[in-house]
């Protein structure tokens, strides 16, 4: 604690060292947001030292880990104890600040909902320099349950303790295959409220939307022993497996990260599902964290755009989203999805909130299913950038829905903050960033500044 009371130091300093007028911006090794800047004048916030697992007690199941650290390196920290976080977001670099004051979501959301809501204790950088330890029961319990999906608008995660959950060695999967959305939502929906299928109890659900007549829902139950073990982080390809067998067995180290090798199927736009691509990439590249570097390195350069002109081929449009949708309107989402955009495949991942969260207020007890797709579509003639995107959220919001701001946004002042809840973000924001340091909220997720 000595080490970490050394970096907020630190981060204070450095903070306070920011220039009127310039917004802070964290200095981090990696991202998972697809909010690229475009400019405007901002400040790089130190944050070294603000990586590492404080500790891991087994004995109240509870982790203590700075902001910036990785829920890699949280897994490997947690696994020797027989422990794992409640949900572990699906991709490596993801750290667990993002995951508190963004939002992260995996396989376990059914049961256990998102990553802040096993949060006991948040130590927060705020905007107006203060450094304040938040929880659901002491002064700073506003700030607290306003932190989720905040964006680094109302201050930075320091230090986060959270609940663990005991794990097996081993995965047992089992993908069912629907040729029929309304069937599949059916049955997610009776599976996440029993725990269970075919009497044996369930651990993991999520599924994959390949086409209207293809899709599958893949649960998944610890075990103790395996008769063997399957390995994507090689030649072979998880999503691909999905398709070609009902039955599977990972470690749990493995299952946790399945989804990172191949950035879900992301990696195939780098050429990297391509056998002998794949036969020379070294595997310590095949993770998301390099095919992130390499979309922002093809962004500032613009390398797809011109070869795209060069070929005649038509202007495309970035459309990476995730959105939540009740489930008993997942299968209008679907058919929309297909019709209107085309995309595939789209991951599906049901959630399930204990209680309400200020900022984006699923409602309590009600099954939702996340709907994630990420890639480039071809924008028909006489339609400019944004198309789409506003689309899904005009679509997501007829139906119930609620849409994750990692990613671009398109929404007017008025209705976003009718939708994330402006009447609860503006007296945090008051209290804890009177000066307005930090960016809002609309000028961070939609404005881009």
């Amino acid at each position: 604690m000595s080490t970490h009371q050394r970096a907020v130091e630190q981060i204070r300093r450095s903070y306070a060292e920011i220039p009127g007028g310039a917004a802070p911006r964290l200095a981090k090794a990696t991202s998972n947001l697809f909010r690229f800047r475009d400019g405007g004048r901002t400040a790089k916030l130190s944050a070294r030292d603000l990586d590492e697992v404080i500790s891991v007690d087994p004995e109240t199941m509870t982790a203590e880990v700075q902001g910036m650290t990785t829920y890699e390196h949280l897994v490997d920290a947690t696994l020797p104890h027989g422990l794992m976080p409640s949900v572990v977001p699906q991709l490596k670099t993801i750290t667990l600040g993002g995951a508190v004051t963004g939002l992260g979501i995996e396989s376990t959301s059914f049961r256990d909902g998102l990553p802040h809501e096993s949060v006991e204790e948040l130590e927060i950088l705020t905007g107006d320099g203060r450094v304040v330890v938040a929880r659901d029961d002491n002064e700073h319990r506003d700030l607290f349950r306003a932190f989720p999906n905040s964006y680094g608008t109302l201050g930075y995660a320091l230090r986060i303790k959270i609940r663990l959950k005991p794990v097996q060695p081993y995965v047992r999967l089992t993908h069912l295959p629907f040729t029929d959305a309304g069937k599949c939502m059916l049955a997610m929906q009776e599976i996440c409220e029993r725990m269970e299928h075919d009497g044996e109890p369930v651990d993991f659900v999520d599924g994959v939307f390949f086409s209207p007549q293809e899709m599958y829902i893949t649960l998944g139950r610890f075990a103790e022993r395996a008769p063997y073990v399957s390995d994507y982080t090689g030649m072979r390809i998880y999503y691909q497996s999905i398709r070609n067998r009902q039955r599977d067995w990972l470690t749990v180290r493995d299952y946790l990260w399945r989804w990172d090798t191949d950035w879900f199927w992301c990696s195939r736009a780098f050429g990297v599902q391509q056998p002998v691509v794949r036969s020379l990439m070294p595997r310590r590249w095949m993770r998301s964290d390099v095919y992130r570097r390499l979309v922002a390195l093809d962004r500032r350069h613009g390398v797809t755009a011109r070869i795209d002109r060069w070929a005649g081929r038509p202007v495309q449009e970035s459309v990476i989203q995730d959105v939540e949708v009740p489930v008993e309107r997942g299968a209008e989402f679907l058919d929309f999805f297909h019709d209107q955009v085309g995309m595939t495949p789209v991951w599906m991942c049901p959630l399930r909130a204990s209680s309400r969260w200020p900022l984006y207020p699923l409602e309590p007890g009600r099954l939702y299913v996340n709907f994630g797709f990420w890639g480039m579509v071809p924008l028909p003639r006489g339609r400019f950038d944004g198309y789409y995107n506003r689309l899904i959220e005009h679509n997501v919001h007829e139906l119930d829905g609620h849409k994750s701001l990692y990613s671009t946004s398109f929404y007017a002042r008025e209705q976003f903050w009718e939708l994330y809840n402006g009447g609860a973000y503006w007296p945090v924001k008051r209290e804890y960033d009177r000066e307005g340091r930090l960016l809002d909220l609309y000028d961070k997720c939609v404005r881009g500044r």
